[in-house]
């Protein structure tokens, strides 16, 4: 297999001259950073309220959900949502080029935006499936592309992904004060009441409002391709017209086998030799999230003739896979546990406000956007002592960690009935934000730099493979919110977090001497 260059700051360079059209970056960052803006949109909008939704009661217009079944269908989601990452980043590769999987990965979240708005429970698991399908072809390759505006050795790199995941926040931010405010706010629901609407229907409001984001997005893309040169436009070449058509037989297989096994679980479910059920889902999908990881790595390792240094970056690639799948199992939580301890058990007003549970989704993007253009000036300030990614990582665990320790001190007060302050979860949700930007950022950065150029965007899935991880684990501790005493269940997610933060920073030196080795 041919290796390829990876694409180098094509947007509008002349001359080499680097391309500053975007506050010093390359002009095709503004067409990627509110692409990603308004996907964050659509999905936080609907994560805010999504577990909510499930556990509402039939009357308030929710599922009525119990909230172990509800915690699986979340996490199962949430996980499938990044694992299909790993397919979209093949297909990307292989078959559409980075620039066209976007797009259609972006049409098809708007239209399982456009299935959650409908009010039955089969367009809720169509919309749900649609919205995974989408953000699989959406996600790896636009945050690739990102990466492809850069030469190798543009130490814009970091600063331009802190913008990037600025423009992520900045989405997050908005969603869940117009998805949450229609989904929940007494003022939208006498609204609909007034003009003879349900207002229990409320809920289908906020995930129709996810969709108008996810539409905006999808025009603004297209409008802005102009600015993004060759990066994302092609897939990678291959070897001959005979590994091309190996690899659409490739994809039009799992295609059916996939759908071979949808339709045959519902056969089986419909002739009642199989209960289908969504903890026997979430269950099978654990088993295969756990085979997927496995059968992965040892195909990423052994599939391909890799250079002693592509295997060494391979090496760093795995261990940050480890130390992503911890961080995100605790942070994703944000949408679950924590989400259901705003609802249940937090004083959800500040200076006399009262809001809904949902706006607490916000928080975490509030100080993201102030903090994150403070942390790109010091990854620059630091220069050649600015600490190497697995030291981030570490570190990110650290603050992580923290954020868990703190709330067992608000589940022990909201253990004795009464609703703890909101200082809680902003304390919260600042050492979270602390321990994201030393992750996430980061590690969207490294995953392109240490990617072998032939499979960048299946490298990149890498990455939302651990985000894959981290959702399911996340959701099944949320499945144990009422079986287990809360100050329990944070201070063992707090004891996890910190012992993966130890072993990283074990790990920091030998990485350091295999990569200069290599």
């Amino acid at each position: 297999m041919a290796v390829t260059a990876v694409p180098t700051d094509q947007s509008s360079s002349t001359a080499g001259s680097p391309d500053t059209g975007f506050f010093g970056h390359p002009r095709g960052l503004s067409t990627l950073f509110f692409t990603e803006m308004w996907e964050r949109f659509s999905y936080y909008g609907m994560r805010a309220i999504l577990i909510l939704f499930m556990t509402a009661s039939v009357s308030a217009g929710g599922l009525g959900f119990p909230t172990g079944k509800a915690g699986l269908i979340y996490g199962t989601y949430t996980a499938l949502v990044y694992m299909l990452s790993l397919p979209g980043g093949w297909v990307a590769d292989r078959l559409l080029g980075q620039r066209k999987a976007t797009f259609w990965g972006g049409v098809v979240i708007m239209l399982g935006h456009i299935s959650l708005a409908v009010p039955t429970l089969t367009s809720f698991y169509l919309g749900l499936g649609l919205v995974t399908i989408g953000t699989g072809l959406l996600k790896p390759n636009v945050s690739t592309m990102v990466g492809q505006l850069y030469a190798p050795e543009d130490r814009r790199r970091d600063a331009g992904f802190s913008i990037y995941y600025m423009g992520i926040n900045l989405g997050a931010f908005i969603a869940p004060f117009i998805c949450g405010g229609l989904a929940q706010s007494g003022w939208w629901r006498g609204v609909l009441a007034s003009i003879g609407i349900a207002p229990e229907n409320s809920w289908h409001w906020g995930f129709g409002a996810a969709a108008v984001g996810m539409a905006i997005g999808v025009v603004q893309y297209v409008w802005g391709w102009r600015y993004l040169g060759d990066a994302g436009l092609h897939p990678a070449p291959s070897e001959s017209p005979a590994a091309a058509r190996r690899q659409r037989r490739q994809l039009g297989i799992g295609v059916g086998i996939v759908v071979g096994i949808l339709v045959l679980l519902a056969a089986l479910s419909g002739s009642g030799l199989l209960l289908v059920t969504a903890e026997r889902i979430g269950a099978w999908f654990g088993y295969l999230l756990v085979a997927t990881v496995v059968v992965f790595f040892l195909w990423l390792f052994l599939a391909a003739s890799w250079t002693p240094e592509e295997r060494k970056r391979l090496v760093v690639v795995a261990v940050l896979f480890a130390g992503a799948a911890i961080f995100w199992s605790v942070f994703e939580q944000a949408g679950s546990t924590l989400n259901l301890f705003a609802e249940r058990s937090t004083n959800n007003s500040l200076l006399g406000f009262g809001f809904p549970a949902s706006w607490w989704q916000s928080v975490n993007s509030a100080f993201i956007i102030v903090l994150a253009p403070v942390f790109a000036w010091v990854w620059l300030r630091l220069g050649r002592r600015d600490p190497s990614s697995p030291s981030k990582f570490s570190i990110g665990l650290l603050f992580v960690g923290l954020s868990f320790a703190l709330m067992i001190g608000a589940a022990r007060v909201a253990e004795t009935g009464v609703r703890v302050s909101p200082w809680w979860l902003l304390g919260c949700y600042l050492l979270q934000t602390i321990g994201e930007l030393c992750i996430s950022p980061v590690g969207l950065s490294a995953m392109t730099r240490l990617a072998p150029a032939r499979v960048a965007g299946l490298t990149m899935g890498v990455w939302f493979l651990a985000l894959s991880v981290g959702n399911f684990i996340g959701g099944s501790v949320a499945s144990l919110y009422e079986k287990f005493a809360l100050p329990s269940i944070f201070a063992a997610v707090a004891a996890y977090t910190f012992v993966g933060a130890l072993v990283l920073a074990l790990l920091i030196a030998p990485i350091k001497r295999m990569l200069a080795r290599a």
